[in-house]
């Protein structure tokens, strides 16, 4: 696994796989690889129009949806359409943006990089036949969960910090599903992922001196996208461990081919977790039922 890459990955003829975010970034990668792989790939994009450039590179094994992670009922009609899938990768996400709320009032990042995909895994798990892959981020480890002002109601916003606490959402939120989809018997995998230190359009989103401090940083340090994309192509489709987090191996985790990867002692605290997921359950309005019994 040292040295993993695409030319690795197993045969995907005959499955399906929805990737969010797919129109760029480490999300476009992944769907070429995918889809070259011989998976059916569904380009769940918030841009149509670049989501559709993306297929067409691709060819026919691409299809575009229409999915903005920022709007609760673009969410649920997004998993009305969809049948049946065997991966869902939670790859969609946004960066320190100045301060924004989503369609339903919650502050963009938590909303788009957590909320947006804790609804619409709910929506979509009993569709899901293999697994479930979240991409988090290294900046987890800056994160802290505030279950009393998730959203930045009453806090002076900070956009770094809420993106640490979004990026920290996503894993606690694929460590707590497994632990879920475990106790009820379910043979469904939750896994995660990160890309280390990846170039991509992620870091061109600040609306400040910062969009031009990280583009030196992607030419002169970055990784390019194709390489930190290798961790969640890895986690969707390569025999993992359940509940497992995957990322680049080298230079502390930043560089390299995908292996396992550690996490914070923050990301581990399953109550803090089972409080994200019932406060989660709550503003979403997505209960999630395993085997058709409602979690408790």
């Amino acid at each position: 696994m040292s040295h993993w890459d695409t030319s690795n990955i197993p045969d995907q003829n005959g499955r399906t796989i929805i990737v969010t975010g797919a129109n760029s970034g480490l999300g476009a990668v992944a769907a070429r690889a995918l889809a070259g792989a011989g998976a059916q790939v569904v380009l769940a994009c918030r841009n149509v129009a670049k989501g559709e450039k993306v297929a067409g590179e691709i060819g026919a094994r691409a299809e575009v949806r229409k999915l903005d992670l920022a709007d609760l009922a673009s969410v649920r009609a997004f998993a009305d359409a969809v049948d049946r899938v065997d991966v869902l990768v939670n790859n969609a996400g946004v960066m320190a943006l100045p301060e924004q709320r989503t369609a339903d009032g919650f502050e963009m990042q938590i909303g788009t990089n957590h909320l947006g995909h804790f609804a619409l895994t709910g929506l979509l798990l009993d569709k899901i036949s293999d697994r479930v892959v979240t991409v988090s981020s290294g900046a987890h480890r800056a994160g802290k969960i505030d279950l009393d002002d998730l959203n930045w109601e009453h806090r002076k916003y900070q956009r770094w910090s809420a993106y640490g606490q979004s990026k920290l959402a996503n894993l606690m939120f694929a460590y707590e599903l497994q632990r879920r989809l475990s106790a009820a018997g379910s043979s469904t995998l939750s896994v995660a992922a990160h890309p280390g230190y990846a170039a991509t359009e992620l870091q061109s989103h600040t609306e400040s001196i910062q969009d031009k401090v990280m583009a030196l940083g992607n030419r002169l340090l970055a990784q390019s996208a194709e390489m930190g994309a290798l961790p969640e192509i890895y986690a969707a489709t390569e025999q993992v461990e359940p509940g497992a987090f995957y990322g680049p191996t080298g230079w502390g985790g930043m560089r390299g081919y995908p292996g396992r990867s550690g996490s914070s002692a923050a990301s581990k605290d399953e109550q803090v977790a089972r409080g994200l997921w019932a406060l989660s359950e709550k503003l979403t309005g997505v209960t999630y039922t395993f085997g058709e019994q409602p979690n408790p």
